[in-house]
């Protein structure tokens, strides 16, 4: 089928306006956090049989946990829900604030404070304390409610990089609109920056899950420590850019 040219005119307008908008810097930067994401939330559940990146696996954990009576886990549970979202309120209180301002210091601040709590809670885990997978758990949970809540945008485009499901949801639900809607032919749509990038986080993501395990399984509580060392390459890799990631 041959193309109107105004429509050809039309889809040369969209790529001009649209193409520029995501740096490389703040791409990278959302792919290696969904990265750090899966990563954790993978080893955590190998190591104690909890989630720590996001709520909803919790709660179903939680409410198994309740009909089996298994109180401990109950409260594994509960404590990595109640945790994360601690985390989510913190970051979001201090970024709000300074969202006017350039945030590369900021969100380098929070992946450093990330660092630190994902290195102690490996050292939690290799200790001997009798609370040490709860310990475990509060603090990787922490880590990622501060990822999530500090990191939610790129470029306008909503992002998570510690769960999937309200990424995936709004994947398909845009792609359905998209080829529901007779504004523009299929064939010369513009390029869907959003499809793109929500694609890649979440290959990013699972990939990072699956490494995160192979590593726990190897080398227990010290293969946690490869998403420290994750977050230290992004912070160095961040030290580079010079334009604001805004999150709000």
């Amino acid at each position: 089928m041959t193309v109107p040219i105004e429509w050809r005119e039309l889809l040369k307008r969209q790529r001009k306006i649209v193409l520029p908008k995501i740096r490389q810097t703040d791409m990278w930067l959302s792919f290696g956090l969904a990265f750090v994401g899966g990563y954790g939330d993978a080893a955590s559940f190998v190591l104690a049989k909890t989630f720590t990146g996001h709520v909803t696996g919790n709660l179903v954990l939680g409410a198994i946990a309740v009909a089996a009576h298994d109180w401990r886990a109950t409260l594994g549970h509960l404590s990595a829900i109640v945790t994360f979202l601690i985390g989510i309120l913190l970051s979001t209180l201090i970024v709000r604030p300074l969202k006017a301002w350039p945030s590369w210091p900021l969100l380098r601040a929070i992946m450093g404070i990330e660092v630190i709590l994902i290195v102690a809670a490996s050292l939690a885990f290799a200790s001997g304390v009798a609370s040490r997978v709860e310990i475990f758990v509060i603090l990787v949970s922490l880590a990622l409610g501060l990822q999530n809540g500090a990191f939610r945008h790129v470029s306008g485009i909503s992002v998570h990089t510690t769960y999937l499901t309200g990424m995936i949801t709004s994947l398909i639900s845009t792609e359905a609109e998209k080829y529901a809607s007779e504004v523009i032919p299929p064939p010369v749509r513009a390029p869907d920056l959003k499809i793109g990038l929500l694609c890649r986080i979440w290959i990013a993501f699972v990939c990072g899950a699956g490494i995160g395990a192979v590593m726990v399984f190897h080398f227990r509580g010290f293969g946690i420590l490869g998403a420290a060392v994750l977050l230290l390459t992004l912070i160095l890799y961040t030290a580079k850019g010079s334009t604001p990631v805004l999150t709000a």
